[in-house]
């Protein structure tokens, strides 16, 4: 057990630059609070104490502002940053050294019955806002972007922007035999923008067609120009 807590704290300090020291961690992170409660409330949940459970995630929510469900399985390593709005549902899976940032939904979709919520892969990052909503696997490695509604499931290390979520870059590489802490791509805002992408092509061909225009202009002025003008001998 003091393993498990030496490590959620040593995973705080690695991953957020505005941790100063053990002390503040203790008192001050939310969402280390969280995840704390979760466990206390998942072993009741495991044993059937379903109520107890409940109660003690719902008193979670109250103090912290982020809300997992009791019956949800977390693996190691998850870090949650400014975690007010955090939702994570009944049967949610999440993988080893996950980052989830503020506003992220892992939620289901209607009123269906068994797995009914997303499976998340190891050392995915899930940027604020984001939803991801359905039974289906977020990849390995995959990066979701601020604001974007992940709706289908996700190939290992790609990059997820938009509403619907669209796979907009792919690395395809595999993970280092050690993985550690440093390798985990934290910089969820330098994501590629496919709507800016599509502007900036418009505006080229916008670029073309105005220059191929003018040329039209310039060609069919010099044809008049040409007709109207007197014959020499």
């Amino acid at each position: 057990m003091f393993n498990s807590l030496h490590n959620d704290i040593r995973v705080i300090r690695d991953r957020d630059p505005a941790a100063k020291n053990t002390l503040e961690i203790l008192l001050c992170y939310s969402g280390l609070h969280a995840i704390w409660a979760y466990r206390i409330a998942h072993i009741c949940y495991r044993h059937g104490w379903f109520v107890t459970a409940r109660i003690i995630s719902t008193a979670a929510r109250f103090l912290t502002g982020i809300e997992i469900h009791p019956g949800a399985q977390i693996g190691t390593g998850l870090f949650i940053d400014h975690g007010m709005g955090i939702v994570i549902g009944e049967t949610t899976i999440i993988g080893n050294d996950v980052s989830l940032y503020q506003g992220v939904t892992l939620g289901g979709t209607g009123k269906e019955k068994g797995k009914r919520h997303p499976t998340i892969g190891d050392y995915v990052v899930v940027a604020c806002g984001a939803k991801v909503l359905g039974s289906f696997t977020v990849g390995k490695g995959a990066k979701i972007g601020a604001g974007s509604v992940v709706l289908k499931e996700v190939p290992p290390y790609s990059t997820v922007v938009g509403i619907p979520g669209r796979v907009v870059a792919q690395k395809g590489r595999s993970l280092k035999a050690s993985h550690t802490e440093q390798d985990i791509d934290l910089n969820h805002n330098r994501l590629p923008d496919p709507i800016e992408d599509q502007i900036i092509a418009l505006q080229r061909q916008v670029a073309i067609l105005q220059n191929r225009v003018e040329e039209l202009d310039t060609m069919h002025d010099v044809r008049i120009h040409s007709v109207g003008c007197p014959r020499h001998s």
